[in-house]
């Protein structure tokens, strides 16, 4: 009989990168430990010839030797699965690991450092294979055994999926989203998505919001902001002017990419009253080759838009005048919704400071444009501030994704380099 250590059959045959091309990558190769044990020269010398042609990719070698395999020992039996195991990996076999890795668990030679993870990934190939009711058993077992990582919580919420348990898959997923903020690790972009989607089917339009804010954050690219606007002013019963702060927004991350895009903000721009700012949107639409003066909608609204946007910008400074030595502020909030409409941002500042002095008018709209009007013209602290009052409601939204958009300039304001002159 010959000696051979257990730790260097579990490093060799259980913890190679077979084994976890089977599992989620997070996965840590373990450290075996554990006695002596004993092996006969023959099964020895017949499980390295496996293990050869298996780290070769000879299938058919490797089955020739494993198949030959006449184990005698609870450890010969616990090598001999784990063997089995890596040629169902080789094969792509998920039904064939899931067995070996039950024959295995049969033996008292799995280490018991091991256990918990072994257990983990018999719960997701019983995942892969469909047999729900084993997979949530596996997971709990290593959960028992003090193993449960934050993958784990994601793989329960793909089983109650399977199972069409919505609300149960859900809860799975904001745990998952919970634990990840709580270890101060970034979560992946396709989890926010699978929470996302799960709001927007229970129509939670406030956790929509929430989520693609604080994705945003993390994600931050054009196509990201795109994405994220266009889905989230599908929300039933939104404001139309809450829709144009939106629109605005996409159109200050350079987001608005289709003909779509600028067709729909013009159409709006229109339906709210600001001729100047539809004739602007469409010139820059055009401008950017995503409409032509022959594309039929937008040549309308630029037909009647145009003559409405000089009489609108000419009758400006009377209704200035007006708005400061009116009893409330409804003009001046009126004069600085024109004066955003046409980019004009430290005079719409003016006029929206007026209007909340003066009171009368809602503040949530009001704060919200003056912060807008702020982070447009420069001002990101005043503007943070300012969107930090809006707390509910539809402009809570939009100050929550203009705020994310302030972050984003500071940050850029923070790191901007500073030009070293030419020597």
């Amino acid at each position: 009989m010959a000696m051979m250590r257990h730790s260097i059959l579990t490093c060799g045959l259980l913890a190679g990168a077979a084994l976890f091309a089977a599992a989620p990558a997070f996965a840590k190769k373990p450290v075996a430990v554990g006695p002596v044990i004993e092996m006969s020269d023959g099964f020895r010398a017949a499980t390295q010839a496996a293990d050869s042609a298996i780290k070769a990719g000879n299938v058919a070698a490797a089955q020739s030797q494993i198949s030959g395999l006449m184990p005698v020992s609870d450890f010969e039996n616990y090598v001999a699965a784990g063997l089995r195991f890596e040629l169902a990996v080789l094969k792509v076999d998920r039904q064939a690991q899931r067995v070996a890795l039950n024959d295995m668990f049969k033996t008292a030679s799995v280490p018991k450092t091991d256990m918990p993870r072994l257990r983990y990934v018999a719960g997701y190939l019983s995942f892969i294979v469909g047999n729900y009711d084993d997979a949530n058993a596996q997971l709990d077992y290593a959960k028992t055994l003090g193993y449960d990582p934050i993958d784990a919580t994601m793989l329960r919420a793909d089983i109650a999926l399977r199972r069409n348990k919505a609300k149960e898959a859900r809860s799975f997923v904001q745990e998952a989203l919970a634990r990840q903020r709580a270890a101060g690790q970034p979560v992946p972009a396709a989890w926010y998505d699978r929470a996302i989607s799960m709001a927007y089917q229970a129509g939670d339009w406030s956790e929509v919001g929430a989520l693609y804010r604080e994705r945003l954050g993390h994600y931050d690219s054009a196509g990201e902001w795109r994405t994220a606007l266009a889905n989230y002013l599908t929300a039933p019963g939104m404001d139309a002017q809450v829709q144009l702060d939106l629109y605005r927004l996409q159109a200050a991350n350079g987001a608005m990419a289709s003909e779509r895009d600028y067709q729909a903000y013009a159409q709006l721009a229109d339906k709210t009253g600001y001729s100047a700012e539809t004739k602007a949107i469409i010139e820059a639409g055009r401008s950017a080759g995503k409409l032509t003066p022959t594309q039929a909608v937008t040549a309308g609204l630029m037909k009647t838009a145009t003559p409405k946007a000089v009489k609108e910008i000419a009758g400006l400074p009377a209704a200035a005048k007006k708005a400061a030595s009116a009893k409330d502020g409804s003009a001046a909030m009126t004069v600085g919704d024109i004066y955003v409409s046409l980019g004009q941002y430290p005079q719409a500042v003016e006029q929206y400071r007026l209007a909340l002095a003066k009171g009368g008018v809602d503040t949530a709209k009001g704060n919200a444009r003056l912060g807008v009007a702020l982070a447009r013209s420069g001002d990101l602290a005043g503007a943070k501030a300012a969107l930090g009052q809006v707390t509910t409601g539809n402009w809570a939204n939009v100050a929550g994704f203009w705020s994310v958009w302030v972050d984003q300039q500071s940050r850029k304001t923070a790191f901007k380099p500073i030009a070293v002159p030419a020597s």
